[in-house]
């Protein structure tokens, strides 16, 4: 019983030391820091700053809210072009005519190959985007002549071509991304968002592990400002604690030691400056009586 009770307490420690971090933006050459939004809809979060900003445009899958309600219905009810981007099941002829139309319009040799089964198979661009360093196989060979592990920065915005099939999932996507660069990581740790341009405007949001990118790619055409993918950190503000190792969570508590015994001394120090200055008063008193 105590030992859950002191769990529970440590994971408390923990999840409020991530969520005390500030959020930094840049705004005129002026650094400012800013409280998170969250919209109930979805898991999408921004500086609450940002939220007039703000349009979504998320999966249906995401949440069971239209994206009508989302946005106070400020489109159309009737959208043809969203509902026809929205269909997530087209028959096999309606797949033949579309990868035609893909193979068409595709201006490198990234074609798509649908196969007798159905199942179709292509290629996807996909841009790393991730601001913590990485944990890479291969380094030198220690003890033994096993290889050991290095944590190093991936370059951002390098793209990466994968080969895969429709029957591949997001999860499967950022498995392969990761084995491609031997990245020790935990998947868990990252997500694959898509990106897309509509009506001059910019959106980025998050994909579901069950969704499949090929499918994705081929209803939005073959452009990259139609729709690219990004590979990014973890971004919802849930806190992934599989993703993290034991050494990892100690230092967290060490640095929570640490800022308590801070906190502790602060508290001590404003304590006795006032208990002076209170014992100052009464000798003055004392003096003028």
């Amino acid at each position: 019983m105590g030992l859950a009770k002191n769990f529970g307490k440590t994971l408390r420690r923990v999840s409020r030391f991530f969520y005390r971090f500030p959020k930094v933006m840049r705004r005129s050459g002026r650094v400012e820091v800013s409280l998170l939004w969250r919209n109930s809809g979805c898991k999408y979060a921004c500086h609450t700053a940002c939220r007039d900003r703000v349009s979504l445009d998320c999966h249906p899958a995401a949440s069971a809210v239209s994206q009508d309600q989302l946005n106070n219905n400020n489109t159309p009810p009737h959208d043809v072009q969203k509902e026809r981007e929205l269909r997530t099941e087209f028959s096999r002829e309606e797949i033949r005519q579309k990868i035609e139309q893909y193979n068409m319009l595709t201006k490198d040799h990234l074609k798509m190959t649908l196969n007798p089964t159905g199942v179709y198979t292509g290629f996807i661009k996909v841009q790393m985007d991730l601001r913590r360093p990485v944990t890479v196989r291969g380094g030198q060979r220690g003890a033994g002549g096993v290889r050991g592990e290095e944590a190093f920065y991936l370059p951002r915005g390098v793209t990466n071509t994968l080969h895969i099939s429709s029957n591949n999932t997001v999860r499967q996507v950022i498995v392969a991304l990761l084995s491609k660069f031997t990245v020790a990581d935990n998947p868990a740790k990252y997500a694959l968002y898509k990106r897309y341009r509509r009506e001059e405007q910019v959106y980025v949001c998050k994909l579901a592990d069950g969704e499949q990118p090929l499918f994705l790619r081929l209803v939005a055409g073959p452009e990259d400002d139609t729709l690219s993918f990004v590979l990014r950190e973890q971004q919802t503000g849930e806190v992934m604690w599989d993703a993290f190792s034991i050494p990892e969570l100690r230092n967290f508590l060490r640095i929570l030691d640490k800022e308590e015994d801070e906190q502790k001394e602060a508290v001590i120090r404003r304590y006795q400056a006032y208990r002076q200055r209170l014992l100052e008063a009464q000798r003055e008193v004392r003096g003028s009586s």
